[in-house]
């Protein structure tokens, strides 16, 4: 579950806004037994993803709260994979949310980057229809209405990167997203 702030009125609408911070973090769906009604008024907004490689892709990074180990891992993988030294939260989270969202446009920023070169937990745009497709193995596995796909061989050349290039760091310094059941059956019978 990520979480971007409170971007829904007392009525739970999703208002204009898309984010109230730079802080946009992957929460566990259980933690600690606490339970509140989804779209509380004043309180964060609950953003779901299929899995943690999406959220990852959305811009997003561990919670280090609810979750410590992956919050710990992915600042020691996001040194290693970007030749720095270990972040603290406001650092990572300014940096990934400059390399996420254009200012002016308000859009997400992509990069390109040779597919050759991208770890397993990436997202990349490919294909005619342009869709969302995770990097895992030898293969590419679409993503489409919520769900994974199906796959292709991991093309040659240069791609356009949905995964914002410091997140794309921490995966190559050996940070591992948590899949789906499905990326990883697609995986398997691809």
């Amino acid at each position: 579950m990520g979480n971007r702030g409170c971007l829904h009125d007392t009525n739970g609408l999703l208002g204009a806004s898309r984010w109230r911070s730079t802080l946009w973090i992957i929460c566990r769906l259980e933690f600690k037994g606490r339970r509140r009604p989804l779209m509380s008024p004043g309180r964060y907004t609950e953003l779901f993803f299929l899995d943690e490689a999406g959220a990852l892709a959305a811009g997003h990074r561990p919670c280090g709260e609810c979750r410590r180990d992956e919050y710990r891992k992915f600042i020691t993988s996001w040194a290693a994979g970007n030749g720095t030294a270990e972040p603290d939260r406001k650092t990572m989270d300014d940096a990934l949310h400059e390399a996420r969202v254009d200012p002016r446009t308000k859009t997400q920023i992509v990069h390109r980057a040779p597919c050759g070169s991208l770890p397993d937990g990436a997202f990349i745009r490919f294909g005619e229809r342009r869709l969302p497709h995770l990097v895992l193995g030898d293969r590419l596995i679409a993503f489409e209405d919520y769900a994974y796909g199906e796959t292709v061989g991991r093309p040659n050349g240069v791609v356009e990167v949905l995964t914002p290039a410091p997140t794309i760091g921490a995966l190559r310094g050996g940070y591992s997203a948590h899949l789906h059941p499905t990326a990883l059956s697609r995986r398997a019978t691809a």
